[in-house]
């Protein structure tokens, strides 16, 4: 089944990561640096690149979400934990891994799915249910970020995480009554970051398997913060200690 990718910074990011398009289509009139960069790496790539008028380009995506282009995709390749933890491997790094554990909002995995990738994160653990799908929603608030990020859908998060730990991998969890502050915990070793659902935190079996539970201090009478939002405290506080070394 294809997949329909909206948004002329997502297809251009797929474009730059070498994902199979089948072709590529543009609403007629529409123009811009951005678009004639796409015209010109989908030529050489061989992707058909063709003019549509408004009734034939409304058959795949509602106008307004398409910033005028629409690319046809095969369905996305899925990673598997192992293939992940071999890209960490090859690359010599010290591991870090996202998990998130029943994220439902596509916008909010959009937004962790860019950050992660801006923070260097190697590859994204999600479970299969209960979760928002990279939809075009989420590829369109990543600004094109799962295009270079490696997803890995697995069926049991608390398996996964006992797989990372004969790694050597250390879990740490952002929870609101986690026992020490998130800045606090060693991120300088082999890390997964563990966020939960937006409204009820993570699960109590796979907070059961964290090696540390932290939390980001509050002040305000509002105590909890987005997901994506305390996220990223979170990794680029691993950022903040690697980078210090």
């Amino acid at each position: 089944m294809a997949n329909v990718l909206t948004g002329r910074k997502p297809i251009l990011e797929a474009l730059k990561a070498g994902r199979p398009l089948e072709r590529i289509l543009v609403l007629r009139g529409t123009h811009g640096d951005t678009i004639e960069e796409i015209r010109r790496i989908a030529e050489q790539r061989g992707i058909p690149l063709v003019e549509s008028e408004k009734p034939h380009f409304r058959d795949f995506a509602p106008e307004a979400l398409t910033q005028g282009i629409i690319a046809i995709s095969p369905e996305r390749i899925a990673v598997d934990l192992e293939q992940l933890l071999e890209k960490v491997r090859a690359s010599g790094e010290t591991g870090f891994i996202l998990i998130l554990d029943q994220i439902e909002d596509p916008q909010n995995l959009g937004a962790l799915v860019r950050t992660a990738e801006c923070a260097g994160v190697h590859g994204i653990l999600l479970p299969r249910h209960h979760t928002a799908p990279i939809s075009t929603a989420a590829v369109k608030a990543s600004a094109g970020a799962t295009e270079h990020m490696p997803i890995a859908e697995v069926t049991n998060i608390v398996t996964a995480i006992e797989q990372l730990k004969n790694e050597g991998y250390w879990i740490v969890g952002l929870a609101s009554d986690g026992e020490k502050l998130y800045t606090q915990s060693d991120y300088t070793v082999p890390i997964a970051l563990v966020v939960g659902n937006e409204g009820r935190g993570i699960r109590r079996l796979v907070r059961e398997h964290c090696d540390h539970l932290v939390r980001i201090p509050l002040f305000g009478k509002v105590q909890s913060l987005n997901a994506s939002v305390a996220a990223a405290l979170g990794m680029f506080e691993v950022v903040r200690q690697r980078e210090k070394l």
